[in-house]
């Protein structure tokens, strides 16, 4: 029958009610669209991409999706052409009832970025259902001469469960000469019809009167519902209890308790004896939820409370109440009780999460939406108004979208090498007196970013290898950290190429394990090339893009005895070579001649000593310690021979010692004269010599006692948390500890000098020895040059 009434509506008419729909919202970001409640599937409804913003292409890449909140799922969208369309049909009254406005609401959800649109959906009301009455057949009985014309019995009225212009009720009561319709409305245009007593009844000439009672809708077309009415012509009891009021309003809480009194009603009758007794009872046409939920006393009148009251379910329940004498027959009165139910706040809000948008990346700007809150509460007025909030000192904060929609949005930058999750208590209260609350929690992982660049412990790393060590040696090992996760804190480490020397690059000197930054000597060292070698080591990231971060490598090369002490070629005082001359005449101390040795090492182990190696205990001759000065110990004899031929040692302080022999051969003249050039030539070259050393030695000891110092204050800068330094008398020993042990070397100071008439340019090397208290032949000697020809 529906399907044929809404055939009938005109052309015109039906595509008027399928386009309807409005723009946005003013500052809602919703979409409204009108329907007819039973529109067939594949209806067109709007063209839903277009109206929200969207690209149609982007539809299936941005995910989108649709959801119908607790009302059924009778839309679908068309993902080719973002037009939305009926599913299947809506029954209004089956989704709405009686409310005046019937719409369902829709959620549309797309991602990158994550978005969500509220679009609504009016269902509009067609007159597809006829007024119904509540049985098929009204009986009434009406005693005959004693009910006088005028006398008014009350129908029950016919249900139309449209609304609007389509459930407005018009009755019409069939021909009859004895009785006649009147319909009053009251103040809520509630309409009640009455049937009116035109004419006196007389039962012997009729005792059954059959009518017809129609009641008709506004709706286009009009549908109408019948009921009959049976009225028995009654005899004997003339007066019908009679209530002080038609209609009686009632207020009730909501939840009220079992037993509550709700009203005690009261009626009358003017008869006497039997026919004044009186019983209540609810009419027989009261619905069974109002017989579940009251209760009324036949003797008292009193209506109480039996069932639960439901304010979110009914909130107004009419009750037709009759109050029937006894006598044969009986009459009865009848009145209404309208009880009106009044909300309280008994239902929490009631909090979802519609969608994550998570893990949030720690670059994330401010303004990223985390997640989308959606907050109810089946109370109404004050009850139903609910706030929503999260703990404070969070970098997050609740953004009201529309009705009682949030979104969860990023407030400031977050760090998660400071906090990686954050668990956050979001909290519904509504504002009831006592309020009510629900709390649900939202976990919020942050995802790591490569932000931070890897960092060494220590600016500077300070190593002290020995030379000659061996190739492929474990020198030392850096370590950098990087306070990101997984491959953003993976560390690769690598020497900063650049040229030492000529040309020379690090890393033919020295490599790095990529992943343990543990550093290897590829060669060995020699002290005499490079005494340090200064690089960094740069460690990386495999973030992307990647971070890196640079440290210096300060290594020192310690010297090792490996250079045995070279001796120069001997050269004659006549300026030709061959044997020392040495007049017989020569007494004891007479200077004979000199070794010269120079040793490539530096330090102790360049330190020379020379000794005698086969000369007897009474030898004439002996050589200086640490001079290499040959002299005579006594005075020569003719017993000690024309020639003397002695064998110099020569060794360095080193451990082990190295050392190297000297043949020196001697010839003893016994003429003064012959070797009286040697002695002027002596005279003249020596002596300013002599003197050009001593002025030497001073300033060379002062250039050296300060780079000593300034040696000690440096290492002393650097090895500040772990070096120790010690001095004593006569010796200056620096002690360092680092990753490859503890090594001690002895300060000293080059410096390219002129010495004498013809001399290139010699290296000069000044040290302080320690002595001890018995220096062979009783030399205390406190400064050692070695002249390197």
């Amino acid at each position: 029958m529906a399907l044929l009434r809404r055939d009938s509506l005109g052309t015109g008419q039906l595509l008027r009610l399928v386009l309807l729909h409005t723009a946005w919202e003013v500052g809602s970001g919703q979409v409204r669209y009108s329907l007819p409640e039973e529109s067939k599937q594949g209806a067109f409804v709007g063209r839903l991409a277009q109206d929200l913003g969207l690209e149609v292409s982007e539809l299936v890449s941005r995910m989108f999706r649709m959801v119908s909140k607790g009302r059924g799922d009778y839309f679908e969208v068309n993902l080719q052409s973002g037009v939305l369309f009926v599913k299947s049909p809506v029954d209004r009254e089956e989704v709405c009832g009686q409310s005046p406005l019937c719409a369902i609401d829709l959620e549309v959800i797309v991602d990158k970025p994550l978005r969500i649109f509220h679009v609504e959906v009016e269902i509009q009301d067609i007159n597809d259902n006829a007024p119904v009455f509540p049985v098929n057949e009204q009986n009434l009985g009406i005693a005959e001469s004693l009910t006088l014309p005028g006398s008014r019995f009350p129908l029950e009225g016919a249900f139309d469960a449209d609304i609007g212009t389509n459930s407005l009720l018009t009755y019409k009561l069939s021909p009859s000469e004895h009785f006649t319709l009147d319909v009053t409305a009251n103040d809520d245009q509630i309409k009640s019809a009455e049937l009116e007593l035109k004419k006196s009844l007389d039962r012997e000439e009729t005792p059954v009167y059959r009518l017809f009672l129609t009641a008709t809708d506004g709706g286009k077309p009009k549908l109408t519902g019948t009921v009959q009415l049976m009225i028995t012509v009654l005899d004997v009891n003339d007066n019908a209890p009679v209530f002080n009021q038609s209609v009686y309003k009632v207020q009730m809480l909501e939840g009220s308790a079992n037993g509550t009194l709700v009203i005690k009603l009261n009626a009358t009758d003017l008869d006497e004896g039997i026919y004044k007794d009186i019983t209540y009872a609810f009419s027989s046409l009261v619905p069974p939820h109002i017989k579940d939920t009251f209760k009324i006393c036949e003797y008292s009148g009193e209506i109480r409370v039996k069932g639960k009251m439901d304010f979110e379910y009914i909130n107004l329940y009419e009750i037709q109440v009759s109050a029937k004498d006894k006598g044969n027959p009986p009459l009865a009165g009848h009145c209404k009780v309208v009880v009106e139910v009044l909300d309280i706040n008994d239902n929490a809000p009631e909090l979802t999460i519609t969608s994550h948008s998570l893990p949030v990346p720690e670059d994330a700007p401010p303004g990223t939406v985390v997640a989308l809150i959606s907050v109810s509460d089946r109370d109404s007025g004050d009850n139903g108004k609910v706030t929503c909030s999260i703990p404070p000192d969070l970098p997050f904060q609740l953004v009201s979208t529309f009705k009682n929609y949030h979104s969860l949005v990023l407030a400031e930058a977050v760090d998660r090498e400071r906090v990686s999750e954050y668990k956050i208590l979001v909290t519904a209260r509504d504002e009831g007196a006592p309020s009510l609350s629900a709390s649900s929690s939202i976990l919020v992982p942050i995802a790591d970013v490569n932000d931070n660049a890897p960092a060494f412990p220590q600016p500077v790393y300070t190593v002290f290898v020995k030379e000659n060590n061996r190739p492929g040696a474990h020198l030392l090992s850096v370590s950098a950290s990087d306070p990101d996760v997984r491959e953003n804190a993976f560390v690769s480490y690598s020497v900063v190429e650049r040229s030492v020397g000529e040309q020379q690059p690090v890393s033919s000197y020295i490599s790095v394990h990529s992943e343990s930054g543990h550093i290897y000597g590829l060669q060995p060292f020699d002290y005499e090339e490079l005494q340090a070698l200064q690089f960094q080591v740069s460690a990386r990231d495999a973030g992307f893009p990647s971070l890196c971060g640079n440290v210096t490598v300060q290594l020192f090369v310690l010297d090792e005895n490996d250079n045995a002490p070279a001796v120069s070629p001997p050269a004659s005082g006549r300026g030709s070579p061959g044997p020392e001359l040495v007049p017989l005449s020569a007494g004891a101390g007479h200077v004979v001649g000199k070794i010269r040795a120079v040793d490539a090492d530096s330090g102790y182990n360049a330190w020379l000593r020379y000794e005698v190696q086969e000369a007897g205990a009474a030898g004439p001759f002996r050589v200086g310690v640490y001079s290499g000065e040959i002299s005579t110990t006594r005075a020569l004899e003719e017993a000690d021979g024309p020639s003397q031929r002695l064998v110099i040692l020569v060794k360095d302080h080193g451990e082990p010692a190295l050392s190297v022999t000297a043949t020196v051969s001697l010839s003893l003249l016994e003429s003064p004269q012959a070797v009286k050039w040697d002695s002027r030539q002596r005279v003249g070259s020596e002596g300013p010599l002599v003197d050009m050393n001593v002025s030497l030695m001073i300033a060379i000891c002062s250039l050296s006692g300060l780079f000593v110092l300034v040696i000690v204050v440096y290492v002393g800068l650097r090895c500040l948390s772990g070096p120790e330094v010690m001095c004593g008398p006569g010796k200056a020993t620096v002690v360092c500890s680092s990753e490859v042990g503890s090594w001690s070397y002895s300060q000293r100071q080059s410096r390219n000098l002129c010495v004498g008439e013809g001399t290139a340019k010699n290296d000069l090397m000044v040290f302080s020895p320690n002595f001890s208290d018995s220096a062979e032949n009783g030399e205390h000697e406190k400064l050692q040059v070695a002249q390197w020809a």
